[in-house]
């Protein structure tokens, strides 16, 4: 019997990461991969049964998941950002929220003969998109800016709202469902309300005290936070029951707004976590469907489904949208997007699992009907976006700008000249001085290593489709080139020639990328171009005409004189001491770093 278990939880691992993995190259939302991988373990193979391996552990595994779950994305809550994004945003997330949940909760008691209760909750629940979902869209779709900016920042900030919405909800369904009055089921609402806020509160602060003043030790950050989720969750249980989802996603909005918390260590600790559960969550959930459920909805489900797709969002967007300057064009977009992705699923099914115990007819419907709404919403419109997008022509021009890794010197000259040219460049740099240079220099900038966590989550790259890597470290250089090159492609990332500082990384990651892209030629070295610059070069660009062509500057340019890239007509970038140097020819600008001697005699 152990030995059954034991295969099962490998199982279950080992399809979290294949999901995981094809997800990552095909570039669609994992959770497909994720509810595919567990109808196919449980309710077709019959391999896989969540009931008999976890048995009572069942649902207090499922509760501790989707409390980290919602705790980790309670700590993207940062109420700075939510007063600074734009004005669209902050209806999406208001007006947006309510009449999403509205127009759900009316549609799924009349289309699917949900109890009003269970229909306020479903559409609680249903308002949520996410970010897990939305960015392998944006990554595909590649819309306008705009569009993107919106649309990623909404489903960030959703996770956590939608998740105290229905949080929220449940706790007034609980409180009111034990047969006692109105007033009173509203004073144990406001009870439970009052205690979970409460306790979340005051143990964020107090864990952020500790965290703060270094009283815990460092290796200890993250595991201790964990442990003080799980502990803060079931004190708050005991205290009120019901309450302890309540508690852990405010305790992780009052951490992430609390200044002075070193949190990048946990929060990197909590992804890595919230993606091992998601995984093994997802694949269990699905495992558990019956598929005589999902027949049992009926024309009912394809009905609601059609409703949240083509009335409840559009209906949303177009409220949320008016005098925000937005094109028809755009506005419809954002109508067609709006994928329902990993809280709606794991809270569905703990919740429905706790309604049903409690004796709420129907109850069990829940998971089965938030999993055809996220089905088919994340696979309709991963379909359809795109061609979408291209029809209405708001998709992004091709991605011509340039990511600059190091606002050195040598990075700040690049990004003037970019610049100049009128290409989108951001410059990313750990080093707070550089970045301060760039920016009194007017340059675009990202503070914090662009191979690190951090990076993923914040670092937009939207419009740029080089890499160029001219950091003082070669090491730094080639990861910077690793990372991006599955986002960028392998021939759009260019790093300096390695220097001696390259002996950081371990010989075989040397000698499998020794050859690649390199920039400006292999004695370009950094140390180089930094004293060319200090002593008085600049970085300065020339047009090719018909009557001057690249023999002609060839000729006339001096040997101390280093051709850097070259801008094709159409704005693309060609970079010179690669295997193959461009051949410019009439209207391209080839940008070149000049000597200060050279620059005195011109």
């Amino acid at each position: 019997m152990s030995e059954n278990i034991t295969a099962a939880l490998v199982g279950i691992g080992v399809l979290g990461v294949l999901a995981q993995w094809l997800a990552w190259r095909l570039r669609l939302p994992a959770i497909l991969f994720l509810l595919a991988a567990g109808v196919a373990a449980g309710p077709l193979s019959g391999w896989l049964n969540p009931d008999a391996v976890f048995a009572e552990l069942l649902f207090p595994v499922i509760s501790l998941a989707v409390a980290v779950i919602l705790f980790e994305g309670a700590l993207t809550l940062h109420l700075e950002e939510l007063r600074g994004v734009e004005h669209t945003v902050r209806r999406l997330l208001t007006e947006g929220v309510l009449i999403t949940w509205a127009g759900t909760t009316v549609a799924a008691h009349y289309l699917v003969d949900l109890v009003w209760p269970l229909a306020l909750l479903f559409g609680a629940i249903t308002v949520v998109t996410g970010p897990t979902v939305i960015q392998p869209l944006l990554r595909t779709v590649r819309p306008s800016a705009p569009i993107a900016r919106v649309l990623r920042w909404e489903g960030i900030i959703i996770d956590p709202i939608g998740a105290l919405l229905a949080v929220l909800v449940f706790e007034f369904l609980i409180s009111s469902g034990k047969g006692v009055s109105v007033t009173a089921s509203v004073i144990t609402f406001a009870s439970i309300l009052a205690s979970g806020a409460a306790l979340g509160a005051a143990a964020g602060f107090l864990l952020g005290v500790v965290l703060r003043r270094f009283w815990l030790p460092d290796f200890l950050h993250s595991v201790g936070t964990l442990i003080a989720v799980f502990a803060v969750f079931h004190l708050a249980n005991l205290i009120y029951h019901e309450s302890g989802l309540l508690a852990v996603t405010v305790m992780g909005m009052w951490l992430a707004n609390m200044r002075g918390v070193p949190l990048d260590e946990i929060v990197n600790f909590k992804e890595s976590l919230s993606l091992l559960l998601i995984s093994g969550l997802f694949v269990i959930l699905a495992a558990r469907l019956e598929p005589a459920r999902l027949l049992a909805l009926g024309a009912g489900a394809a009905a609601l489904v059609a409703f949240l797709q083509l009335v409840g969002r559009p209906l949303s967007v177009l409220v949320c949208t008016r005098g925000s300057g937005f094109t028809w064009r755009e506005r419809a977009l954002l109508a067609w997007i709006a994928p329902r992705g990993i809280v709606a699923a794991a809270v569905s099914a703990l919740f429905a699992l706790r309604l049903t115990d409690a004796g709420y007819a129907g109850a069990e419907a829940l998971v089965p009907l938030t999993f055809v709404v996220i089905l088919a919403t994340v696979g309709v419109q991963s379909a359809t976006a795109r061609p979408l997008a291209r029809a209405l022509d708001v998709t992004e021009p091709p991605p011509r700008g340039v990511l600059v890794v190091g606002a050195n010197v040598v990075g700040r000259a690049l990004g003037q000249a970019l610049k100049g040219l009128e290409l989108p460049v951001l410059l990313a740099d750990a080093n707070w001085d550089n970045i301060n240079a760039a920016r009194m220099e007017g340059l675009p900038v990202y503070y914090g290593n662009p191979t690190s966590e951090h990076a993923e989550r914040h670092l937009d790259l939207t419009g740029l489709g080089r890499l160029m890597a001219v950091s003082p470290r070669g090491d730094l250089n080639t990861l910077a080139c690793l990372h991006f090159a599955k986002e960028l492609g392998q021939n759009n990332v260019f790093r300096l020639p390695p220097g001696e500082r390259d002996v950081r990384l371990p010989a075989d990651i040397r000698h499998r990328h020794r050859k690649d892209n390199t920039l400006f030629g292999e004695d370009a070295t950094y140390a180089k171009l930094a004293s060319l610059l200090a002593q008085g070069g600049t970085v300065k660009a020339t047009k090719l005409t018909e009557q001057f062509s690249y023999a002609d500057y060839l000729e006339r340019r001096d040997t101390a004189t280093m051709p850097l890239f070259a801008l094709t007509p159409r704005g693309h970038i060609q970079v010179f001491g690669g295997e193959r140097d461009p051949d410019p020819g009439a209207g391209w600008t080839v940008v070149s770093l000049v000597p200060a001697d050279r620059e005195s005699k011109d």
